[in-house]
């Protein structure tokens, strides 16, 4: 049975280069149909590879593996837009997920607003559902990670995560990796050395979203608006949370997710470098 253990195995062998089935199942001690079928399930569940079968159909076919560069990804003028915004900006506030939201057909999607102070505020009974309905893996746009540290009487943000570990989903994380976020970072990727396996695995990028994707069947994704001290205008902070349950837009974006993850540096080399800083 294909484990994380091995996912992360088939996939730092590709990102290297491109292999054939043969070159993985040797690399992993399977024969070629095992190393095949571990293959196809990676890019339907996560996207991180790819296949090309050169001469196909005859005894001598090939079929290459390759990391995924997920060069072509939106499918419309609108996801084109989107995908630009999403890529480019840096801060929660040059973004707005109610651009994705519009777009979505009705009954694929639904929305929620909180007044509120701080974090604690969110709609957190809603999310910890969703991240308990995980099977396979969670995709995750963070600022700084910093909703590990969210407790309420039914949320504790750290413990989610552990129990998605405990239970072998795979976690892939895209987030700040700096020194104002050092700690969160260390806490996650602890849960690694906890229950030693890699499951988690997080890179640094600065980007807009805000956002959880759930098997590549639906995401959740988050809006903050600040009080502007003007007149008429918003007098606290309010959460807006988009949740999607349309399949094209959830594959979507999480070939944006792909896209900025594949390109950011991972957060061992980044820690391992403020580590450094006395």
């Amino acid at each position: 049975m294909l484990d994380q253990k091995e996912i992360k195995k088939i996939e730092d062998f590709v990102y290297t280069k491109p292999r054939s089935i043969q070159e993985i199942a040797l690399h992993l001690g399977k024969n070629w149909r095992t190393a095949d079928r571990y293959i196809q399930e990676i890019e339907k569940n996560f996207g991180t590879i790819t296949t090309r079968v050169f001469r196909e159909g005859t005894r001598g076919a090939l079929k290459i593996v390759y990391w995924a560069s997920i060069e072509k990804i939106s499918s419309s003028v609108f996801q084109e837009k989107l995908e630009q915004e999403m890529i480019s900006a840096r801060r929660k506030e040059d973004f707005s997920a109610f651009d994705i939201f519009q777009h979505v057909p009705d009954k694929n999607k639904k929305a929620h607003i909180t007044k509120a102070i701080n974090d604690e505020g969110e709609n957190l009974d809603e999310l910890a559902d969703m991240l308990k309905r995980a099977e396979k893996q969670v995709l995750i746009f963070s600022g700084n990670l910093s909703f590990v540290n969210l407790k309420t009487k039914n949320f504790n943000g750290l413990q989610i995560l552990e129990n998605l570990v405990k239970r072998g989903i795979s976690i892939k994380i895209l987030c700040r990796v700096d020194l104002a976020g050092k700690e969160n970072i260390e806490k996650v990727l602890g849960l690694n050395y906890k229950y030693g396996r890699e499951v988690i695995e997080i890179r640094h990028k600065e980007h807009p979203i805000r956002a959880f994707i759930i098997d590549n069947k639906f995401f959740r994704i988050k809006e903050i608006k600040e009080p502007t001290g003007k007149m008429h205008e918003l007098d606290k902070k309010v959460f807006i949370f988009y949740t999607i349950r349309d399949k094209d837009w959830t594959e979507w974006i999480s070939r944006i997710f792909w896209k900025i993850f594949s390109g950011s540096v991972g957060s061992s080399k980044r820690l391992e470098e403020m580590n450094r800083i006395k």
